[in-house]
C-alpha cells in the first residue's frame, strides 16, 4: 500500500496491483576532506547525517480484464493516484508525504522520483501494462534524531529574523529537521499570509517540546 498525507494529516490509501519483488533501502553520511600541511593524508571531518532513500518498481497489469471480456481499465487509473504525489498540494504548499506500507515494513518520506513506462496497449492504443520505478526519501528521521541529539537547547523560544525571500518552510526545516511545521511557527508569530514575509520581521520559534 502507499499512504499519501494531507492536511492534518488524512491519509489515502492506494493498494498496488502486485507486490513487488524487491525494493532497496540505502543511507548516507556526509564528510568532508581537510588537507592539512605536513600530513600524509587528508583529514576525514564528518559533517552531517545523510539521508535514507527507498527505492522499488512496482508492476501495474490490466489486460486480463480485455482478455476475458474485450472490456480493460486504463492503467493509468492506477498508476496517477501515485504519480500526484509528486504535484504540489494547494492546502500544503508542497508535495504531500508519502509511505510504503508492506509486510511489517513502513517507510515514510517523500517520492522524489518517479519514472512510469508503458509497456503493453490495446490495438486502440489504451496502456494496460505499466512500470513504475519510485525513489523515496525520508521526511522523520531527520527531525527524531535532532530529539534525541539537538544542536542547541530544545527548551526554549528561539527567535530568527526574516531575510529577504525567505520563506517559512525552509525555516522550519533548518530549525526542526521537516518543513511540515510551517504552520506552527505561522500559528506562533500570528501570520496569515506566509506567502509575504515582510524582510527584516523578527520570528519567534517555539521549542520542540509545544510541537
Amino acid at each position: 500500500v502507499i499512504i499519501l498525507y494531507g492536511e492534518n494529516n488524512c491519509q489515502k490509501k492506494i493498494p498496488v496491483l502486485f507486490n513487488p519483488s524487491d525494493y532497496n533501502i540505502s543511507r548516507n553520511v556526509n564528510y568532508a576532506k581537510l588537507d592539512i600541511p605536513g600530513t600524509d593524508s587528508p583529514i576525514m571531518q564528518f559533517i552531517n547525517g545523510g539521508e535514507t532513500s527507498l527505492k522499488l518498481t512496482l508492476h501495474f497489469d490490466t489486460q486480463n480484464d480485455y482478455i476475458h471480456n474485450k472490456n480493460s481499465d486504463d492503467v493509468r487509473d492506477y498508476t496517477e493516484p501515485i504519480m500526484s504525489a509528486l504535484w504540489i498540494d494547494g492546502k500544503l504548499h508542497a508535495p504531500p508525504e508519502a509511505a510504503f506500507s508492506w509486510g511489517g515494513y513502513f517507510f515514510k518520506g517523500i517520492i522524489t522520483d518517479a519514472q512510469q513506462s508503458f509497456t503493453m496497449f490495446l490495438p486502440s492504443g489504451l496502456p494496460v501494462r505499466s512500470k513504475l520505478d519510485l525513489t523515496f526519501k525520508s521526511s522523520d528521521n531527520e527531525l527524531e534524531g535532532r530529539k534525541k541529539s539537538p544542536f542547541e537547547s530544545p527548551d526554549r523560544t528561539k527567535t530568527r529574523y526574516a531575510e529577504k525571500g525567505a520563506q517559512l518552510w525552509r525555516m522550519a526545516y533548518a530549525e526542526y529537521g521537516h518543513w511540515k511545521y510551517w504552520r506552527v511557527i505561522a500559528d506562533f508569530n500570528k501570520i496569515h499570509n506566509p506567502r509575504k514575509l515582510p524582510e527584516g520581521k523578527l520570528l519567534h520559534l517555539p521549542p520542540l517540546k509545544e510541537l
